[in-house]
């Protein structure tokens, strides 16, 4: 007989319509403070950052992040430089040599251009609406640390955007590199291969040109020639310079001599430039000799006597002679100076023709020089686009990774000083704000969640009988230090037991001996809450049979730890006899398992067969209890095939996951298709400890000194307090 006869539905419009009705009568001071610890964390948040906002604004210094890295580009000098370190051609491509800080400029505008920036800003945009390229532009910071090594740095109040810039950048680089890689190595073999030729060419012509300069000029170097040639004017304007001032000097003499020559010859026999002439000199000696002995024999004689007369014929004589030697001084003179003259002449001369020839010199020199220039640059040329050729070849052959990202790193690089008077104050008030914000964001986030987070709320929500509450694993760490792993343990698994007395209870007239577990969506924990429930039973003496009946899915088999071989499916589909595939569980002496089989291409016809109703039937004979594990309600018609044929559904509901909308949208289901329910597990509770816990661990505690846990005792103690709970109900 169905459990839909013997149990009037729980369910009602009015009952389903209580979801919407909590939803808008607003939230006690119970949901106050339960909403506030699940949001402790956004509370904190909020107001950490209103307060932080706060300090920070009073010492207007934001922290500020930095994201840096360094990219090693030591194979631009292979793949890059063999373009831009080519000398400048004569063809009609021309080519700048740069200089290597041009060459770091050029690359570093090359990283900054759109081209690679833009496809970041285009990939962040959907998380930074606000970013664009020019404010990536302005907080990027790109610079040449040593040789080959670019320091990149991006530097934001926001630390997630640094991280994640930083790291889009860096693979950007690298992707460009790599990108451009074998375009840079192809176009550069191909400008290498099209400008040697022309180079080679003016190679020679320039060569030709330098010899035929040198025939022509019967000279080797113009430049040295021009410096002889120099050295020579040189020495000659110093030679003519020295002679010119001999002449002068020559000529003033002259000039004293002949007024030395006006002059009587005794008067000018102290002069200085006749008294240099010894023969002058001794003339004029014997000229006063001879007139000292005229005086001398005056006195004795006369004019007539024949001693003075031979004296004045000697006076006479010398006299003679002393005026030839001033002749003969004058003519040295005038001849000297008619030298110096010519000399002076010829020294002109010579000047005016080597400056002539230096002049004729100068552009022959510059046409030397030309030719000279044009060929070291035609021969530099040829040297540097023979060895790229050699290196790009090399190149070409190797495949390597063009460029290498240093370690990167995000640092704070701007912190805020000491905590002033005003810091403190705007922190107080910031704290105070922050914490008036995070109470309300909390209240608003936990209300939008629209998530079912404690029994109490899923009990009020639902008006359905609530038949136990499953604690998470975890929240019974507490427990442990205090009452230890294994009574941990027992605690735990206390609460199936409460559980399955609860559900017996439903049943006192007319015995449950089948149910279904299922629950709204997925990772409710219904197969979990199956497994316990079903271990629990068999514990108080039950025979328990657990059927995996979810034949999209089967998990039942890892959970009791058993193989999924043959199950429901070939027992309705290959007529295979049920006790056959039916196996005992290694968890509990009471426990069968029969698992799902193979998976079928349509559980719910074999579901809604004959077969299943008439299997459903005879397993409910055989045992004292039949436990069906079955997909999730919304989507599948699983659940409702089966629980038609059973005393009712039991509805695992998981806390803080379960969304209102979900368990309301699975009640209208159930209420439409008439099935049986017979309550409410709410799993993964994360409240504190429940009372029945405070009681076991009172209970053990008074136990510690040597007694024995006894299962009968714990069954009486759970049956009351359950008991006890469902009246309060």
């Amino acid at each position: 007989m169905l459990k839909s006869e013997k149990y009037p539905h729980p369910l009602s419009q009015t009952n389903t319509a209580q979801l919407n009705d909590v939803d808008e009568g607003g939230l006690n001071l119970g949901q106050v403070g339960s909403a506030l610890r699940r949001r402790s964390f956004l509370v904190a948040a909020v107001t950490g950052l209103v307060a932080t906002a706060a300090v920070l604004k009073a010492e207007h210094d934001p922290p500020v992040y930095q994201g840096e890295f360094e990219v090693l580009t030591k194979s631009l000098s292979a793949e890059n430089k063999a373009i831009t370190d080519v000398p400048q051609t004569l063809s009609s491509q021309k080519l700048a040599v740069l200089e290597p800080t041009q060459e770091v400029q050029t690359m570093i505008a090359v990283l900054q251009s759109r081209k690679v920036l833009n496809p970041i800003v285009e990939q962040l945009q959907d998380k930074y609406p606000k970013l664009t390229y020019e404010e990536l532009l302005e907080n990027l910071k790109i610079e040449s640390k040593k040789q080959s090594i670019l320091k990149v740095q991006y530097i934001d109040a926001d630390e997630k955007l640094v991280v994640e810039v930083s790291k889009l950048l860096a693979d950007a680089y690298l992707d460009y590199s790599r990108a451009e890689r074998e375009a840079e190595v192809n176009q550069a073999i191909e400008f290498v291969n099209k400008e040697k030729q022309p180079i080679e060419e003016r190679v020679q012509l320039w060569q030709n040109k330098l010899r035929n300069l040198r025939l022509e000029n019967k000279l080797i170097d113009p430049a040295q020639k021009a410096q002889e040639v120099s050295t020579h004017i040189a020495a000659l304007t110093q030679q003519r310079l020295e002679n010119r001032v001999q002449l002068e000097q020559m000529r003033a003499k002259y000039q004293d001599l002949q007024t030395e020559l006006a002059q009587q010859p005794g008067a000018s026999a102290s002069n200085s430039l006749l008294s240099d002439n010894p023969r002058y000199q001794k003339l004029l000696d014997q000229i006063q000799e001879v007139n000292a002995q005229i005086a001398k024999r005056s006195s004795v004689f006369t004019d007539e006597e024949e001693g003075i007369k031979r004296l004045n014929e000697q006076k006479e004589t010398n006299l003679s002679l002393l005026q030839q030697e001033r002749e003969r001084v004058n003519r040295d003179f005038q001849s000297r100076i008619r030298e110096l003259e010519a000399r002076d002449r010829g020294l002109d001369a010579k000047i005016n023709s080597l400056n002539n020839y230096v002049k004729d010199l100068a552009t022959t020199s510059r046409n030397y020089d030309n030719i000279q220039r044009e060929l070291q640059v035609a021969t530099q040329g040829l040297t540097q686009f023979t060895s790229k050729q050699q290196a790009l070849q090399i190149e070409k052959a190797q495949k390597q990774q063009p460029w290498q990202l240093l370690d990167p790193k995000l640092t704070k690089v701007a912190e805020p000083d000491a905590v002033s008077d005003s810091a403190k104050r705007n922190l107080a008030l910031g704290g105070m704000l922050g914490l008036l914000l995070g109470v309300g964001a909390a209240l608003v986030v936990d209300k939008l969640s629209n998530v079912f987070y404690t029994s109490k709320e899923l009990k009020e929500a639902t008006r359905l009988p609530l038949l136990g509450v499953v604690p998470l694993r975890k929240e019974l760490g507490s427990l442990v230090p205090q009452i230890g792993e294994q009574a941990g343990r027992i605690s735990f698994f206390e609460v199936f037991r409460s559980l399955y007395t609860n559900i017996l209870l439903l049943g006192s007239d007319t015995p449950i001996r089948s149910l279904v577990v299922s629950s709204a969506g997925q990772g409710d924990g219904k197969s979990t809450v199956a497994v316990q429930l079903a271990q629990a039973a068999a514990a108080m003496g039950q025979r328990v049979l657990l059927v995996d009946a979810n034949l999209r899915c089967p998990t039942l088999h890892n959970r009791v730890g058993l193989m999924n071989i043959q199950g429901l499916t070939d027992v309705i589909s290959q007529d295979l006899e049920w006790s056959n595939v039916i196996e005992r569980s290694p968890l509990e002496e009471n426990l069968f398992v029969m698992s799902a089989g193979p998976i079928p291409p349509d559980s719910v016809r074999l579901l809604a067969s004959q077969k299943m109703q008439d299997l459903m039937d005879e397993l409910q004979a055989s045992y004292d209890l039949v436990i069906y594990d079955t997909p999730p309600l919304l989507g599948f018609a699983d659940a409702y095939l089966l629980a038609a044929n059973t005393n009712g559904m039991v509805l695992v509901a998981g806390l803080g996951k379960l969304k209102r909308t979900v368990l309301q949208q699975a009640l209208e289901e159930i209420q439409v298709s008439g099935t049986p329910i017979l309550g409410l597990i709410a799993n993964k509770s994360k409240d504190s400890v429940p009372l029945s816990y405070s009681h076991y661990q009172q209970y053990y505690r008074q136990n510690m000194s040597g007694e024995r846990f006894s299962d009968d005792g714990d069954h009486e103690s759970v049956n009351s307090a359950s008991i006890t709970n469902i009246k309060r109900r």
